[in-house]
């Protein structure tokens, strides 16, 4: 049916930030509805003036994902409403350990994994009924190369985007055998804001917009896992396979560690 692979109703939570930035002009067409979701009002007005220029129809929803029954209540009303096709559930955080030695601090740990995961379990939560109820949707989660191995220099954001990768592989085949898709999506390094304050090395570092392409191609496809790019996606698998006595070594010679 045509609606899989060309959605005619997209929400994307997270619409401000980089690879969700790039997403929405990529789905944004004539007779497109574009659902976004953002903290700052301001950047989301900016986004709805780039995608109504490119012909699609924009509704903003300025919130803090962190306020999960305010988000549950509007994922539930959107749902209802207009029925989007495809939810992409972009919103996230990242934190480190200092630069000189320092643990990462508490608060941001709690916030990531509010952001990164309780907030991401509830859009799926939120959504769902509708799309049970006909049928047929799809729900992409954002999970991380970081999820195939954790870093030491960012243990907090690796354990989150390893529970994303979990959970929406679980979800997937739960969800498989009443029409609805779910799908991973597992990048590597896009630049972004939050790409950038990351520490250690970025190799094969991707622009936004050409992450957005690759995400919706294998959307389209309906691949299980959308891992990108190759020689860091099947590097990072590796790492998580073979002796953590190795990986620590070779992590520590890539400069992964303080």
């Amino acid at each position: 049916m045509t609606h899989h692979s060309s959605p005619r109703c997209i929400l994307i939570t997270g619409a401000t930030g980089g690879i969700g930035g790039a997403l929405a002009p990529a789905y944004a067409a004539p007779g497109v509805t574009l659902i976004l979701q953002g903290r700052r009002l301001d950047r989301l007005e900016e986004m709805a003036n780039e995608c109504r220029a490119l012909g699609a129809c924009v509704l903003l929803e300025a919130l803090d994902v962190r306020d999960l029954d305010a988000l549950r209540a509007m994922v539930r009303r959107v749902s209802d409403a207009e029925q989007p096709d495809l939810v992409l559930v972009g919103a996230g955080l990242n934190t480190a350990v200092g630069s000189n030695g320092e643990a990462e601090c508490w608060d941001e740990s709690r916030a990531l994994l509010e952001v990164n995961v309780m907030a991401a379990l509830a859009t799926v939560e939120a959504a769902l009924p509708a799309m049970r109820a006909r049928g047929h949707g799809q729900i992409a989660l954002f999970s991380s190369l970081a999820g195939w191995r954790g870093l030491p220099v960012t243990p907090t954001y690796s354990a989150s985007k390893a529970a994303i990768r979990v959970y929406g592989e679980a979800m997937r085949d739960w969800l498989a055998p009443q029409g609805v898709k779910l799908n991973v999506i597992i990048p590597g390094y896009v630049e972004s804001k939050m790409c950038f304050e990351m520490p250690g090395p970025k190799p094969f570092l991707w622009t936004a917009e050409k992450a957005a392409r690759r995400i919706k191609r294998g959307l389209a496809a309906d691949q299980a896992r959308i891992s990108f790019p190759f020689p860091l996606s099947f590097g990072t698998w590796l790492l998580g396979v073979i002796p953590q006595r190795l990986s620590s070594f070779i992590l520590r010679g890539l400069n992964y560690s303080d």
